[in-house]
């Protein structure tokens, strides 16, 4: 790596630890969900949190957007939303004669979908067009969404009541899906001394502009170096999902681009310009569960245990 990038890279990871750091005053105990949450937004890809209600994770998402500078839209999902209270809709001006379109929430860099699964499945179609094209129609006319452009979507768990399961076309269009757990005992108790600062969060000042955060994903997906030994390590790990006796399905060709475009962007955040093996095993429980199909007699059994084993059972090039 020549001087000058290395300089550049060194100091832009100083930043994204600083972003990390100063968050982790707002998410006490929730550094590794923040950690793979900047992995999947610098990778260009969207995340899913499943997650109990209550546990911070619209913190997470208000605190991201403000320390990168983006501007941050929320959609309450529920069972009466209706797909133009996502993406907006016309609506007739008296005065020029004519249909007016109004933005809806969509049209942010980040867009908070709370509660995902409590909307119904006609309604979290509208996201399928946003997610994959950064573009939505309506009444017959395209509208192009921001160039930075992330859905960050909250996911209680199935079984409570009210909730519609996540079709598996829109699954896969989540780059992560994570969780963010309980906090441990001590994280609890500061937060029980000090209160909530989900109100502080919003005073944050940013640590970087839209230029710089576009800048660090081009650095991300063009010089970060990955060999065709990684790749066949990365296409094996495909292959083995495609004939493991627990899948009915094994994962998709965006599926194979998600593992290399966040294994260079964990790369990155560890001060490299190449990918390691590493860098893909960390992420795969988090990157491979939600997009393939169990069989129906597995789907009981703990998913990321099975993917870890399938994953660790595969050789890794030397």
């Amino acid at each position: 790596m020549k001087q000058y990038a290395k300089d550049y890279m060194e100091k832009e990871l100083n930043k994204i630890e600083y972003i990390t750091q100063s968050l982790s005053d707002y998410l006490q105990g929730k550094e590794r969900a923040l950690a793979l949450s900047l992995i999947s937004f610098f990778s260009k890809g969207h995340l899913l949190i499943e997650d109990l209600p209550g546990l911070g994770k619209t913190t997470l998402a208000i605190g991201i957007a403000k320390s990168l500078g983006l501007s941050f839209g929320r959609i309450q999902c529920t069972s009466d939303l209706l797909p133009t209270d996502i993406t907006g809709l016309s609506i007739y001006n008296k005065s020029s004669g004519e249909f007016e379109f109004h933005p809806g929430p969509i049209f942010n860099n980040i867009v908070l979908c709370d509660e995902i699964n409590r909307a119904t499945p006609k309604t979290q179609s509208a996201l399928l067009e946003a997610m994959e094209e950064k573009q939505v129609t309506i009444e017959g006319k395209t509208y192009k969404l921001p160039k930075l452009f992330c859905v960050i979507a909250t996911q209680n768990p199935a079984e409570q009541y009210g909730t519609f399961p996540l079709p598996e076309s829109q699954l896969d269009r989540f780059m992560m899906k994570i969780s963010i757990g309980y906090p441990s005992r001590d994280a609890e108790k500061e937060i029980l001394k000090i209160g909530s600062k989900r109100e502080d969060i919003y005073l944050i000042e940013p640590v970087m502009d839209h230029e710089e955060v576009m800048h660090i994903q081009e650095e991300i997906m063009t010089k970060v170096y990955i060999s065709d030994k990684i790749l066949d390590y990365t296409l094996s790990i495909i292959q083995a999902t495609r004939g493991n006796g627990y899948l009915a399905t094994g994962l998709s060709t965006r599926g194979a681009l998600t593992i290399t475009n966040t294994a260079k962007t964990n790369a990155y955040f560890r001060g490299r310009d190449f990918v390691i093996p590493e860098d893909i095993k960390e992420l795969a429980e988090h990157t491979i569960p939600h997009r393939v199909i169990f069989k129906e007699e597995y789907e009981n059994l703990n998913k990321r245990e099975i993917i870890k084993s399938l994953v660790d059972g595969i050789p890794a090039p030397l």
